[in-house]
């Protein structure tokens, strides 16, 4: 099979595996695991912070940085088709008490004015205060979208004025680092707390860490503790992301350059859903003849996996353990099955 679902299928490749049996390990939940400890130094470096906290999952590493930032029963703003209110199962409202409000879906091509305007000021009458503002950098359903640094920017003056904080779901933010040019202590410089993974582009097999200021990163573990995400001799895990780190950031120009190629297959047939930046390439099934689940499904028979995001919109997603001879059987199978 061509599995062209998600990044996240990839497996540790004979460094990583190597990397993670030779791993120095103690319990984390002490503090006393310095692979941990050294993973969370590292990431809290690349990106300018004071420190940094490891969790096991995307997921988790967003709603600790949202309860950071957001007390119960106060007000998020993010967008409609954002991770953190579309794939993380309302965990914003029932862990952490948030309130969350959205602006249009627009992907990657937010406007701070937009933004701005939505904004509501503490001491209303009975009016729920704006705490935290929330972008996806890349945007998954965006398409892999990247939000121009200038539009960050523009973000953080906003959020400045108004007295309320900015957090950044960096889930795949290595390659709007790598397709942008864009270094990571720079975004980083732009929000009060990101969260970034391990096991999407950078191949690992699970992980994400939480990065933010010291006082905020010591209130994380408590948080983390309390959402059952104390782990213990985790530097097995640890290890992986810092393999994936230093072997893994750069080549995902390859994934890139792969994606632009599926997208190129797919474009004469009217279904790409717009430009490709990254490696996540969009499909808009509304003027063809087959249905999402229909493409999938003719797909699999051929041996290519797809992902299905909607009735009529699919996605393709290059990734660690996608070649060139994988990516030319799959758009030699989407490409037949498309000219029917």
């Amino acid at each position: 099979m061509v599995d062209l679902r998600s990044d996240t299928v990839t497996r540790p490749t004979p460094g990583m595996r190597a990397a993670m049996a030779g791993a120095e390990v103690g319990d984390d939940v002490y503090g006393e695991d310095p692979s941990v400890n050294a993973l969370e130094a590292e990431v809290a470096a690349l990106f300018g912070h004071e420190a940094a906290l490891f969790a096991p999952t995307g997921s988790m590493a967003n709603q600790i940085a949202l309860q950071l930032l957001v007390p119960p029963g106060e007000e998020l703003l993010c967008d409609a088709d954002a991770h953190i209110v579309t794939y993380e199962v309302g965990a914003a409202a029932a862990y952490g008490g948030i309130s969350t409000r959205t602006w249009s879906p627009v992907g990657a091509d937010v406007d701070p004015e937009v933004v701005a305007a939505m904004i509501r000021p503490a001491g209303g009458y009975h009016a729920v205060p704006t705490r935290a503002v929330a972008v996806e950098q890349t945007h998954n359903r965006g398409g892999g979208g990247i939000i121009p640094l200038a539009t960050l920017r523009e973000l953080r003056r906003i959020v400045d004025d108004a007295g309320i904080a900015l957090h950044c779901d960096g889930a795949r933010i290595w390659h709007a680092h790598v397709a942008d040019g864009v270094p990571l202590h720079t975004y980083g410089g732009l929000f009060d707390t990101l969260s970034v993974c391990l096991s999407k582009g950078l191949g690992a097999p699970v992980g994400s860490v939480v990065v933010g200021s010291a006082e905020k990163i010591e209130r994380a573990r408590t948080i983390r503790k309390r959402l059952g995400g104390g782990m213990r001799q985790a530097g097995i895990l640890a290890a992986a992301g810092r393999y994936a780190l230093a072997h893994h950031v750069e080549r995902l120009a390859e994934d890139h350059v792969r994606a632009a190629r599926l997208a190129e297959a797919v474009a004469p047939f009217g279904v790409l859903a717009g430009t490709v930046r990254s490696n996540l390439v969009p499909l808009d099934l509304s003027k063809s003849t087959l249905d999402a689940p229909g493409l999938a499904a003719a797909a699999r028979a051929d041996g290519v996996l797809i992902s299905v995001l909607g009735p009529r919109i699919a996605r393709l997603v290059t990734h660690l353990d996608l070649d060139d001879d994988g990516v030319d059987r799959a758009a030699g199978v989407l490409t037949r099955i498309l000219r029917g």
